[in-house]
Formats: C-alpha cells, structure tokens, sequence
C-alpha cells in the first residue's frame, strides 16, 4: 500500500492472471483505491494512471496506458488491465522484463481534482497532435555525442528532438538514441506537461508497410525535460542501404506530439 495526493492506494499483480477476468496466459495488473472509509458520502476521485513494467534491457517502462481519465468511486475501487502482457513474451528473458527471476513494476498515479494539497491534472478537450519532421543532410558528419533539431512548437511549449549519432548509454556505439526534449524555458513553474508522442525514421525507399517507430506516453517536468530510448535503431539497420534509412547521407526523423493537458501542483 502507498500514498498518493493523500490517498491510499494498492497495486496487484497476477503473475499467472486474473482468471476471473479473462487474464489467462497473461500478466494482469489491477489498481485499488483503498481505506475510503474516511471519504465524503458521493465522493469520486479522477484520475490518469500508467500500469507498468521495466524493460531492464532498454531501460524503459512498457504500459498500455491510452490517456483516459479513470473514475474511482464507491461502487467501482479497483481498474485492471486483465491482459497486461502475455506470459510467454514476459517469461523470454531476450525481452527484458524478467531477468535472474527479477521484475520491476510500478504504476504513476496524476489526480486530476483535488481539494487538498496534490497534483491537478487540467485536459484539453481537443488536443491537436503536432508533426514535425528534421531532415538530417550530411548525417556521416554529425560526429558530436548529440545534437538538437530546430524548435518546435505544441500547445504552449517548445520542444525539440535530441539524437546520439553514436548512441547513448547502453546504445552507445551500436545504435543511434532518440529523445523528446521540452525546453524548459516555456514551462510555468510547479508544471508538468502530459504527453502522448511518437518518433519515427522515415523509410525514404518507402518498401515498409510498418514504420520503424518509438511511442510513450510521458509527464515532462523541471527534473525531467526528456524521454526516449538508448536503443531507437542499430547502426548496422540505419547504415544498409536496402532499409532505406539512410539515402545519399540523408536521414529523416519525424516526431507526432499530442499534448491533451498539464499537471501542476497545488498547494
């Protein structure tokens, strides 16, 4: 059990699944609301929450959050995602998520109404999804650990895209690291800024159905300005010629940025 915006909250795993709800073969994972005893006749607590899982091996969390404000009330403490992830994927220890018989999972919790002292999430009724595309021309010159594309804009904030060249951290020398980076600059202060993005490669041969692509769903704040993977694509896919990711030293990066609101902190 743990608190969050003064509310107590359980997190559950079913590591064979929930069979009662249909989670068979999977990982399930619920979130409870509990001790409510305390709370006022008709109340109702609103939420955003991610469920969780680390890939120990990207060093990143896989979540099948879609955004959707959650509503915890007296007839309905407990939401679940029954079929979180399918077990022979967790079992596969070449996935990252069980390593040496170690898991890590986690869920973040954003309350978006709150009397007390918390966090307040404000939505977007129509959030615009923002497109932008950098043409990296000379790209076996960039020789730099990183460089940040032009600026560009979503909602009230200025973003960019930071590449490694090279990679970065567990990406370093065998891949190229991609991020999504919020210049801080444009955030009012206590302010977080939720974010649902995608980055991409283009495949400028235009032979693939699929694009090679990074998606999150993210809360960019002061202590954490960035978000994105070590391990975005290797070196060995970028530089053959057949990919098509990489035509006449040209590479050509995209990020999709859809910002549906702010958390900020109240006092």
């Amino acid at each position: 059990m743990f608190e969050v915006t003064d509310y107590k909250w359980k997190l559950s795993v079913y590591p064979t699944g929930n069979k009662e709800r249909g989670g068979q073969g999977h990982i399930s994972l619920s979130l409870t609301l509990v001790d409510t005893s305390s709370l006022p006749a008709g109340w109702e607590v609103k939420t955003i929450f991610n469920l969780l899982v680390f890939n120990q091996v990207q060093k990143k969390y896989f979540t099948l959050s879609d955004g959707k404000v959650m509503r915890f009330h007296a007839m309905k403490t407990e939401w679940d995602i029954p079929k979180f992830m399918d077990l022979k994927v967790f079992n596969d220890s070449s996935n990252g998520y069980l390593i040496n018989d170690a898991c890590v999972f986690g869920v973040d919790i954003f309350v978006l109404k709150q009397t007390r002292k918390g966090e307040c999430l404000s939505m977007m009724e129509d959030a615009v999804t923002t497109n932008y595309t950098w043409k990296i021309k000379s790209f076996s010159t960039y020789t730099r650990d990183f460089y940040p594309s032009e600026a560009f804009t979503v909602g009230d904030h200025k973003w960019r895209i930071i590449i490694f060249p090279r990679g970065y951290g567990g990406g370093k020398g065998n891949s190229i690291s991609v991020y999504l980076w919020l210049d801080k600059s444009t955030l009012p202060p206590d302010t977080r800024v939720f974010v649902k993005f995608i980055l991409r490669v283009i495949d400028q041969n235009h032979t693939k159905t699929e694009p090679f692509e990074f998606k999150a769903d993210y809360h960019f704040g002061p202590t954490c300005l960035a978000w994105g993977t070590q391990k975005f694509m290797s070196l060995a896919t970028l530089n053959d010629p057949r990919k098509g990711f990489l035509v006449d030293d040209t590479c050509i990066i995209e990020a999709s940025v859809t910002s549906p609101g702010t958390v900020t902190t109240t006092s």
